[in-house]
């Protein structure tokens, strides 16, 4: 009897978690994916091109989104012959790899037919064309960090050789469960879409070596620091799309990010369409564009993006995370005074393929609340109960004085040295600090998430969700004088800002601007039907004390003065004019709605299916959960049943001897 009732729990325990148990993830039909993930390594041509000429700017840009483009289809080829039961290594180089390097060759050979037009034929471009096949790991890796702790220091990374290594700490991979040769992607699972994370991506935050404290600013240092609060995208405006590094270009980033500040950011945006856009800053003189992949939570929730590119369909899946705290925080230089950055200036810190490429430009930390000391770059945290999650990009604040831009989105910034000071023709200017945090528990690593589900950032689908492929992108649209004015602040060692208010306001809403092309997302109602997308600015989040990054600053009285209309074109500084692509025609843009209040979760939206056509444009609304197990028919899932029916008979049949044992006489 007790056999038989064991049977009966045992069996339909292990039915109803199936393809969560193990961890391994789960794709529709509630099969268990692999675990053992591959990746295709292909060498970055962007990073290579270090001088493009504005006349071949859009065609290289289109042809390195292209390039992208036919990484991640391949990569899905592979995954979908794994889940076919796999194939040889011939046959895999014949169908996917073979046909990747011919297809790479001809937008390479096209690349460097616009450089030749415009300039000078780039050397050495076609070697870049052969990509090769990086086999999963069959093997568990560490869960721990060694050598250098996996730490980031809390300082700027490499930066292609120029100011690299901010704070001077190495960024050691050593012992950091990942490495550069495939290790390190543990059999505890592959994540809900497949491609990650796995165990081997979260490190113990109590288990991590402190940082050693920075070094004392100097007395000529630029002490003070400017807080613009921006929310923490409640309204939930999303896309997939990159127009720093592939503008013109739907879906140009193959995943998810998170807008804060300017309304207006699509693929599709001009410089202009960027400063006529609205923004969610309590500051209306701060339209800039603060952007970062979203996180999501792999519960198995299907977003409205499950079927669409940038999500879903590229091994993005689970509950986006809507940040619990967004502080965007301008400091100074440790040596000296800072200038102001020039409108429009672009710069991008990271880099969303660290995995294939190396970690010689990753620069995004993870940390706790309350172990802020400690630093991971490769690892996501696993933090104590009570304390969150927190995410800080620390951007480049050295800048040559010429262009807003570089080719390769790099070479017209750089980190400062160790001592502060930065490279031979580079001026300092205000660094960015981004401090995002996230309300998520530590998943439980022991059953691959079942539990406690695994938390990532979105990624390329090649990229496999690593930690170290996390990067921060901005925009500066400021106006004249709120830049003016931030420089001033930070020079004289000033507290400005959104937390200058001391926590005890509530910054206004800021008037909706209408934006061609806009992205709508949950609680903004967007669809094609309506004739182009918009979206109405969120109302900015309460002021919040304690959430910046402070140096050691004098405080001044709270700055109350709202910028509402100083949008003057000309720039704080003068810098080399970006080209802006031919923009495509925008339909007539629709009514915007009123933005969610929610700061937990995307807000309730329409219901109306989002068309194949405005995938990279798209907005997903609430999400529905449904978990993996629960998505069979009823007969399918009665067949996985049958023990727990032996099981019944069993217990049945031992409890009727045992009644009948009772009633006879011996």
């Amino acid at each position: 009897m007790l056999g038989g009732a064991g049977l009966v729990g045992a069996n339909v325990y292990a039915s109803a978690t199936e393809g969560w148990g193990d961890g391994s993830g789960t794709d529709a039909s509630a099969r268990v994916l692999s675990s053992g993930m591959a990746t295709i390594d292909c060498p970055d041509v962007g990073s290579r091109l270090t001088d493009v000429p504005d006349a071949a700017r859009a065609d290289v840009d289109r042809e390195l989104a292209a390039l992208d483009q036919q990484i991640a289809a391949a990569y899905q080829q592979v995954q979908q012959a794994a889940r076919a039961g796999g194939q040889d290594d011939g046959s895999t180089e014949e169908t996917i790899m073979k046909p990747l390097e011919e297809k790479r060759s001809q937008s390479i050979g096209r690349i460097s037919d616009a450089l030749g037009r415009a300039g000078e034929r780039p050397q050495g471009l076609d070697d870049l064309a052969v990509c090769t096949l990086r086999p999963g790991d069959d093997g568990q890796a560490p869960t721990g960090t060694g050598g250098d702790d996996g730490r980031q220091g809390g300082t700027g990374q490499g930066q292609d050789g120029a100011g690299a290594d901010q704070g001077g700490d190495a960024q050691g991979q050593n012992g950091g469960g990942q490495g550069q040769s495939g290790g390190g992607q543990g059999q505890s699972g592959a994540g809900q879409g497949g491609n990650g994370p796995v165990v081997s991506d979260y490190a113990d935050i109590t288990a991590v070596t402190p940082d050693a404290p920075a070094p004392p600013p100097r007395a000529d240092a630029s002490r003070g620091t400017f807080t613009s609060d921006c929310g923490v995208n409640a309204n939930g405006l999303f896309n997939s799309d990159n127009v720093i590094v592939a503008p013109g270009v739907s879906n140009g980033a193959h995943h998810f990010h998170d807008y804060v500040g300017n309304q207006g950011n699509t693929a599709f945006a001009s410089d202009e369409d960027l400063a006529r856009a609205g923004t969610s800053c309590a500051d209306q003189g701060d339209k800039s564009s603060y952007y970062w992949p979203v996180l999501r939570l792999q519960n198995g929730t299907q977003e409205r993006d499950a079927g669409a590119p940038g999500g879903g369909t590229e091994g993005n899946a689970g509950r986006i995370v809507t940040p619990k705290e967004v502080a965007l925080t301008f400091v100074g230089n440790p040596r000296g005074k800072v200038t102001a950055m020039p409108r429009l200036l672009r710069i991008i810190t990271g880099d969303a393929k660290a995995f294939v490429n190396g970690p010689g430009n990753a620069n995004a930390s993870w940390s706790c609340t309350g172990y802020e000391d400690r630093q991971l770059k490769d690892k996501y945290p696993l933090c104590p109960q009570g304390s969150d999650v927190v995410r800080t990009f620390r951007f480049q604040s050295c800048w040559d004085g010429r262009n807003i831009d570089s080719a390769n989105h790099r070479t017209h910034v750089a980190f400062t040295d160790a001592d502060g000071s930065c490279p031979a023709g580079f001026q300092p200017i205000p660094q960015l600090v981004q401090r995002i945090v996230y309300d998520v528990d530590a998943p439980s690593l022991a059953d691959g998430g079942r539990t406690v589900p695994l938390f990532a950032v979105d990624s390329f689908p090649e990229q496999l969700h690593k930690p170290v492929t996390d990067h921060g992108d901005f925009i500066n649209v400021f106006s004249e004088n709120l830049m003016r004015e931030m420089v001033d602040c930070i020079n004289s060692g000033r507290t400005c800002g959104a937390s200058a208010d001391d926590g005890s306001a509530t910054t206004p809403t800021p008037t909706p601007t209408a934006s061609a092309g806009a992205t709508a997302a949950p609680g903004a109602g967007s669809t094609e039907e309506n004739g182009g997308s918009v979206t109405s600015p969120p109302a900015p989040s309460v002021s919040r004390t304690g959430g910046a990054p402070r140096h050691d600053a004098t405080t001044s009285p709270a700055r109350t003065t709202k910028h509402d209309t100083d949008d003057k074109a000309a720039p704080a500084v003068s810098a080399a004019p970006r080209s802006t692509p031919a923009r495509s025609a925008a339909a007539p843009a629709s009514s915007a709605t009123a933005p969610a209040s929610s700061a937990t979760a995307p807000a309730p939206a329409t219901t109306a299916p989002v068309p194949a056509a405005t995938a990279a444009a798209y907005s997903p609304p609430a999400a529905r959960t449904e978990p993996q197990a629960s998505q069979g028919g009823l007969a399918e899932t009665g067949a996985h049943l049958w023990p727990a029916a032996i099981g019944t008979l069993l217990a049945m049949s031992g409890l009727f001897m045992l009644l009948r044992a009772r009633r006879m006489r011996y």
